[in-house]
């Protein structure tokens, strides 16, 4: 469990660090197309893109972090 929860933290981390990037940039960044159909096919997060990359990218770390606590088995 404590390998897999590392693994989809670092996977959501890296999504939400490009997504920052490739907004930031104006879209010339576009390493990871994940993060344009993240943000232009949910509608709630059509405004919203950076903020929304922003809370993967958190979202990822505070996983990582919980990772941590997760007894290895």
């Amino acid at each position: 469990m404590k390998k897999f929860l590392e693994t989809a933290g670092f996977l959501i981390t890296i999504v939400g660090v490009c997504g920052v990037i490739r907004e930031l940039t104006g879209g010339w960044f576009r390493f990871m197309g994940i993060t344009r159909h993240l943000t232009e096919h949910i509608w709630f997060l059509e405004d919203r893109a950076l903020f929304a990359n922003i809370v993967l990218a958190v979202l990822g770390v505070v996983l990582m972090i919980v990772s941590d606590r997760v007894a290895k088995r």
